[in-house]
């Protein structure tokens, strides 16, 4: 099930980049936690209003962004 609905984006918040829920966490902090090694229950600990699903939608928000055609211009 997609949690897709999760991420927000307000031109009046974080400079328009993807946050979570509103809130003024954007959806790279999640993924720099992950990156540097930080469970999910750590970042969940640290950041309590967070949910599970956050993560994941922050996840899922990634993955969508890297799943681009790549065009090559052959000359």
């Amino acid at each position: 099930m997609s949690q897709m609905q999760r991420i927000t984006f307000s031109s009046n918040q974080c400079g328009g980049r993807p946050c979570i829920r509103g809130m003024r966490i954007r959806v790279k902090d999640v993924l720099d936690m992950l990156a540097s090694g930080a469970s999910e229950a750590e970042i969940l600990e640290s950041y309590p209003y967070l949910e599970r699903e956050d993560i994941q939608a922050a996840l899922e928000y990634a993955a969508r962004q890297v799943d681009h055609a790549v065009l090559s211009l052959a000359k």
